[in-house]
């Protein structure tokens, strides 16, 4: 999937690895916002240039301070926002995983994975034995035939992860993923991850700081609209 726009000079500070292997490349990624109204209307810039390079098995983490422009680019590469200039390459699938659940309060959480499931275009077989997979992964199985209002907000955030693994993605955008899980839940998480590194899946995890570095492949900065490492 490529998503083309008009190219801006930008200043390359992230370097990672290129070629065939990579699972997304991100090249020259410029945002602004308009905020205010006429006469004191003005343009805000939120990227300036921002590059980003993911590997095929490679774990990611994009840090940033709050308002750094992170969600801004998350929704860029994922396609949900266009940018001003800059382009984004993918190769095979991409799941992504938002900082705010997109569920819908009266559906359980088996239906929403099989709405999921028919969007991802996946037959009823492969929903079935995702769905029965994530369940035991997340440890969420028996929450699997209630509402999602009835849900608590740890597994809501467990449904959220678990629409986006759906379909097996070969790149994994996840912001914030792991807000409101439990210590267990936590470790879950990070043994999903490895999993999915070692079977060639990319992993990129935005957060406003990180505490396990050791369990990241390299740690991108963004800071001042461009990615620094």
């Amino acid at each position: 999937m490529s998503k083309p726009t008009t190219p801006a000079p930008t200043e390359r500070s992230a370097p990672a690895p290129t070629g065939p292997s990579a699972g997304l490349t991100a090249s020259g990624i410029t945002k602004s916002y308009h905020r205010g109204i006429w006469p004191r209307r003005r343009e805000v810039p939120v990227l300036r240039g921002a590059d980003l390079t993911i590997g095929a098995g490679e774990v990611v983490g994009l840090v940033g301070e709050n308002g750094s422009g992170k969600s801004t680019l998350m929704k860029i590469l994922v396609g949900a926002l266009a940018a001003d200039a800059g382009t984004v390459t993918v190769s095979g699938r991409i799941g992504y995983c938002p900082q705010e659940p997109v569920l819908y309060e009266r559906l359980t959480c088996d239906e929403h994975l099989e709405l999921f499931g028919v969007a991802y275009g996946m037959d009823e077989r492969a929903v079935s034995s995702g769905s029965e997979a994530l369940y035991s992964t997340l440890g969420f199985d028996r929450w699997r035939t209630s509402q999602t209002a009835e849900l608590s907000g740890g597994t809501r955030a467990k449904l959220n992860l678990a629409i986006a693994l759906l379909a097996d993605p070969e790149v994994l955008l996840l912001d914030e993923p792991y807000a409101g899980f439990d210590w267990d839940t936590y470790l879950r998480f990070w043994d999903l991850t490895a999993e999915r590194r070692a079977a060639g899946r990319s992993v990129v995890v935005i957060s406003h700081f990180v505490a396990d570095e050791e369990r990241f492949d390299r740690i991108v900065q963004l800071r001042d609209g461009r990615t620094v490492q």
